[in-house]
């Protein structure tokens, strides 16, 4: 007779369906579930909603359907200070930052889960299309089942020593396996959307949104040539590789984003698939490997992607040195862009990531 007492999990519940069937699978495996639910953004949308409430009530709904007990805590200085703060900072000097990966490697997996573990929690659990295995007697980080679901691109900066006490339920199932259980369960998320927009803070007009806390000005669009083509809304809000929502018409290939100059507030475009669109190389810093101890021999060849949801690349680390790490693709990249994050793969596992520094190398 196994007289050991269940295991006790504190899962983070966002009130989406994902969430939800994570808790549903681990009360089926018998731990003590006890649900919580983060509130790190204080203040309403555009509509004057506050969309924390909203998700909060869902949270209430599920975790009453499966007989779970569930809490609210707050992170919102942690959030504006470790998170926000860095997002703003990197979008005036006209870079494009990805608020998701901070908030994973700050938030989620740092205070959170220290949260977890001062009430008394063997495990932290989320929803997440991710795995954990063992690779050289290490826990390592693997990509989900599901391709257009895994998420490992965003986990890559996380601590690694915390993963040993992560558990992620549904990582080993597709997203239409989870909608499926869901039903067969009656759970109240079911049928709900798969959320987008900036972690924690939800779906915006991001101009909009991003107007309240960035001064920005009219500038123009101009061809590298230097001809101009139009006026934009500030350059700041312009990633490179954009094609949507330019505002240039015309006839011909559609424009698209090639490079900005913030000091003088260009942004410079050029029509269809322009050669400059595409690079080999790149330069990244604030280098993140999920495990501390890996080490790597110079040149070292992996995979890479550059944007989530793009195909692995095959590439070559052609040198690590002051904190900067040189990458070479086998192939052309196209639209790489300064503070986005370049991640690393062998097979399944992620090795870790890098923050794109600087423009790419030439062609």
């Amino acid at each position: 007779m196994n007289t050991l007492s269940p295991k006790t999990v504190v899962i983070g519940m966002s009130g989406g369906v994902d969430s939800s069937v994570s808790a549903l699978l681990l009360k089926q495996q018998g731990y003590n579930c006890i649900a919580i639910f983060m509130k790190n953004w204080d203040e309403k949308d555009e509509h004057g909603n506050c969309t924390a409430g909203k998700e909060y009530a869902d949270v209430i709904k599920v975790c009453e359907k499966l007989d779970i007990p569930y809490y609210s805590i707050e992170f919102i200085k942690e959030y504006q200070e470790e998170v926000f703060s860095y997002f703003l900072k990197e979008y005036r000097a006209g870079n494009t930052p990805n608020p998701d990966i901070l908030c994973n490697r700050y938030i989620k997996f740092k205070h959170f889960y220290q949260k977890a573990l001062e009430l008394g929690a063997d495990y932290l659990a989320t929803g997440h299309y991710c795995q954990t295995g063992i690779e050289n007697g290490l826990v390592v980080l693997k990509k989900g089942i599901d391709p257009e679901k895994d998420q490992s691109y965003f986990l890559h900066a996380i601590d690694g020593t915390v993963l040993p006490n992560v558990l992620f339920p549904i990582g080993g199932l597709l997203k239409s396996e989870v909608r499926k259980i869901a039903k067969e369960h009656g759970i109240p998320t079911m049928d709900k959307k798969d959320s987008t927009g900036i972690c924690f803070i939800g779906e915006r007009n991001f101009r909009n949104f991003l107007s309240h806390y960035i001064e920005s000005s009219c500038g123009d669009f101009r061809t590298l040539d230097g001809k101009k083509v139009g006026e934009h809304q500030g350059s700041c809000f312009y990633t490179i590789g954009q094609r949507k929502g330019l505002g240039l018409g015309g006839e011909g290939w559609p424009w698209f984003v090639i490079k900005k100059d913030v000091a003088t507030n260009v942004v410079y475009v050029e029509r269809g698939e322009h050669p400059e669109l595409y690079k080999r190389s790149l330069v990244a810093d604030d280098i993140c490997w999920i495990n501390s101890s890996f080490e790597i021999k110079i040149p070292f060849r992996c995979k890479a992607k550059i944007r989530y949801r793009q195909a692995d690349q095959d590439c070559t680390i052609t040198k690590i040195e002051t904190g900067k790490i040189f990458v070479e693709f086998d192939s052309l990249q196209r639209g790489i862009a300064p503070r986005q994050s370049v991640v690393f793969y062998l097979g399944d596992v992620c090795l870790g990531g890098a923050s794109i520094l600087i423009e790419p190398t030439a062609n």
